[in-house]
């Protein structure tokens, strides 16, 4: 299903078409973006099979968002291939038992998508949606040293206030976060 377009994008729900799996398996099993992923149990993946584990674990976190918050496939209008993935979501706290009324925004893309401004227009088109839902403000969580993902936030014009450690366990992670604008 269809989440939203941009001119260059369709998001859209993962499926578990045989290509959505290779995709998801191709991404998620690579040290150079699993590397970057906060408290993610099961990454990298080693085991095709782990993608249709990945899929039902994105399906069942979200069953009850009626489609405001998801984990969502970036594919490329023009030619068709996924470049990644772009969340938005609730964080858990520092215990993790509990979401927080924090949103987050972020993404994951695969190095072939890498450089083309993806991750940026997904995002900027799932916080642009999300603030008109009545959202204050959106994060986005960095692990430390992931310099392009800390690019991508400042492109989103996204405010660094440091370094916390409220959510995802108390792992200390970059903060930056977006305000609504103000009509």
């Amino acid at each position: 299903m269809t989440v939203l377009t941009t001119d260059r994008l369709i998001l859209r729900d993962w499926t578990d078409d045989p290509a959505d799996l290779t995709r998801i398996y191709d991404i998620y099993s690579r040290s150079e973006i699993t590397r970057w992923l906060a408290v993610s149990p099961g990454l990298p993946m080693t085991d095709p099979a782990q993608a249709a584990e990945r899929l039902q674990i994105w399906r069942d976190r979200h069953a009850e968002d009626h489609g405001r918050y998801g984990t969502w496939a970036i594919e490329v209008r023009d030619t068709g291939p996924v470049a990644g993935t772009v969340l938005l979501k609730p964080m858990p706290g520092r215990d993790e038992t509990r979401l927080t009324e924090n949103i987050e925004v972020g993404w994951h893309l695969h190095p072939d998508s890498w450089g083309h401004g993806y991750a940026t227009e997904a995002a900027r088109a799932v916080m642009s949606r999300e603030f008109a839902a009545g959202t204050p403000e959106i994060y986005a969580v960095v692990s430390p040293g992931n310099d392009p993902s800390m690019a991508v936030c400042r492109r989103l014009g996204m405010a660094h206030v440091g370094r916390r450690t409220d959510w995802y366990g108390g792992e200390e992670l970059e903060t930056f976060v977006l305000t609504a604008p103000t009509s």
